[in-house]
């Protein structure tokens, strides 16, 4: 039987309460051709997937793998057969060799990773949604602030080939004031295709339950919870976090956006019994710049497609988003035709997942690592994202309007 160490009570009281000190290693010195060190935490579908992409930057190497299913070390084996593994993430922390953590873990999961991390001294290329919920993204920012690490939050359309493009495109001299902007993600796929088989292995023998669990609510093992936990309250934010993120992450730096003054979500689940997130929803953001930004999304119709369809919209033009292309069309063009689709298609998990961007924010993440610069995707703009994220879950189970108190950091 796997040999489960107790080490979560650690993570949330010792690693919580260390979290706003200063007693931080001193930043690794890299030069500029130097190789990067990495290790990996959680080597689920997504983590494998940015693992890949870590392997082949430039100047890397690989190190070890932490994850609490047995599995998915023998699958990051496959990869890179020389890498150590542990199902005890904080074994892998412990060797002061690797210089940057990649952490793909559930979202429940991630201050509970990140934090520990940057308390070693190491820098993190954190998956988004970055925090579960506002008491893990102080953690987060506690433990950031004056540790000297480099953090890239894992919004790699901002490392893109239409980022730059669509920042030009909404300047104030083009675009006059900007009053909304409409976003979406749509696809045609039972629970929006995120239903996983459960392999026969999935057992206690070979799953690290409670420390799967972490601060969740505890419950006996349940191999759908573990496999399929993007179904489940408890580790996930639903679709919202899987997907709205990106665009909210895109936008707020195209625009220089902070976190809303409210948020109104509603949604249901119409199509998928098994999944307690909704599978059809809609989001309204009032934004302190005085715009109002909203999100909506279906898994029951692909008329918007799930590849990004934008719209910012500015009293002198619109700028307009679909999968790689920006566009800008003035006030006085002519509106496109009714019922013209578009474009759909693109990994099933993501909006932005373009392999090109992938591959270009790990390369940002590394080559930050060794110049000490900001990354594309910096911890702020991971916290500001997050916070309107959970501020639209907030607002989903608690049935009404909630607003953001930038004096306490927490919704209300």
């Amino acid at each position: 039987m796997l040999n489960r160490r107790r080490f979560i009570h650690q993570v949330s009281g010792g690693a919580a309460a260390l979290a706003g000190s200063s007693v931080f290693p001193p930043a690794s010195i890299l030069g500029a051709n130097d190789r990067v060190r990495f290790g990996l935490i959680g080597a689920g579908g997504r983590g494998l997937d940015i693992f890949k992409h870590a392997l082949r930057a430039p100047n890397s190497q690989a190190i070890a793998v932490a994850d609490v299913y047995t599995r998915r070390l023998e699958e990051a084996k496959q990869l890179a057969p020389t890498v150590q593994t542990f199902t005890d993430f904080r074994r892998l922390l412990d060797d002061k060799s690797i210089d940057a953590v990649l952490i793909a873990t559930p979202q429940h999961q991630h201050a509970l990773n990140f934090v520990p991390a940057i308390q070693a001294g190491k820098d993190v290329y954190q998956e988004k949604t970055m925090a579960l919920n506002p008491d893990h993204a102080r953690r987060m920012r506690r433990a950031v602030e004056g540790s000297n690490r480099v953090v890239q939050v894992g919004v790699q359309s901002v490392s893109g080939k239409t980022f730059a493009r669509a920042r030009e495109l909404t300047a104030p001299d083009s675009m006059g004031t900007i009053t909304a902007i409409h976003t979406h993600h749509y696809r045609n796929r039972p629970y929006g295709g995120w239903k996983r088989s459960i392999p026969p292995d999935c057992n206690l023998d070979h799953v690290a339950w409670k420390e799967f669990e972490g601060e969740a609510r505890p419950h006996e093992f349940d191999p759908q919870r573990f496999i399929n936990w993007r179904f489940f309250w408890d580790y996930s934010g639903g679709n919202v976090f899987e997907n709205m993120v990106h665009q909210v992450a895109f936008w707020y730096k195209s625009l220089g956006l902070k976190i809303p003054r409210r948020v109104t979500m509603a949604g249901y689940n119409y199509l998928s019994p098994g999944m307690e997130v909704p599978d059809t929803m809609d989001v309204s953001m009032d934004q302190p710049e005085n715009l109002l930004f909203t999100w909506n999304s279906s898994f029951g119709n692909n008329y918007f497609g799930e590849d990004g369809y934008d719209f910012a919209l500015g009293n002198k033009g619109t700028v307009i988003r679909v999968v790689d292309k920006v566009t800008f069309q003035p006030q006085d063009h002519a509106a496109p035709k009714a019922g013209t689709p578009a474009p759909v298609g693109g990994e099933p998990d993501i909006v932005g997942s373009d392999d090109d961007d992938t591959a270009a924010h790990m390369n940002n993440f590394f080559d930050c690592v060794r110049n000490r610069k900001e990354p594309n995707c910096p911890f702020e703009l991971g916290y500001n994202s997050a916070i309107a994220c959970q501020m639209a879950i907030a607002s989903l189970r608690q049935g009404r309007t909630v607003q953001w108190d930038p004096e306490k950091n927490d919704i209300v």
